[in-house]
């Protein structure tokens, strides 16, 4: 098992536990991702341990209700995504890991722009 990593938002209302290795991350050039800089770091929800209260997280919903971008409703930062479409992955963003060098990782390039309809 992986050592725990820390990933917060701006302001630290939100705060997770992640006990995956980060990897390989994605960057999307979609409307939403390239506007906000969401890194996808897919994990397993079993890697993922929420150490706020679920409801202090704000969620915007698209396409479906069974996912959507969770993100802090005081700093705006976009923390976690859950979707129906990739399971059984759940995708932190990479950029709010807390002491974590992001030149460590390899980032794979995603044309969601294009991709998605």
């Amino acid at each position: 098992m992986a050592s725990p990593y820390q990933v917060s938002c701006h302001c630290g209302q939100i705060r997770l536990e992640i006990t995956a290795e980060p990897g390989e991350v994605v960057e999307c050039n979609c409307s939403i991702c390239a506007r906000s800089g969401f890194l996808h770091w897919y994990v397993e929800p079993e890697q993922v341990k929420l150490l706020t209260e679920k409801r202090r997280l704000a969620t915007y919903i698209w396409r479906s209700a069974m996912g959507g971008q969770h993100s802090c409703p005081t700093c705006g930062v976009a923390v976690i995504r859950t979707s129906a479409q990739y399971p059984p992955y759940v995708s932190v963003n990479a950029r709010c890991l807390e002491g974590f060098d992001l030149a460590r990782l390899k980032i794979r390039q995603f044309d969601g722009r294009h991709a998605l309809p």
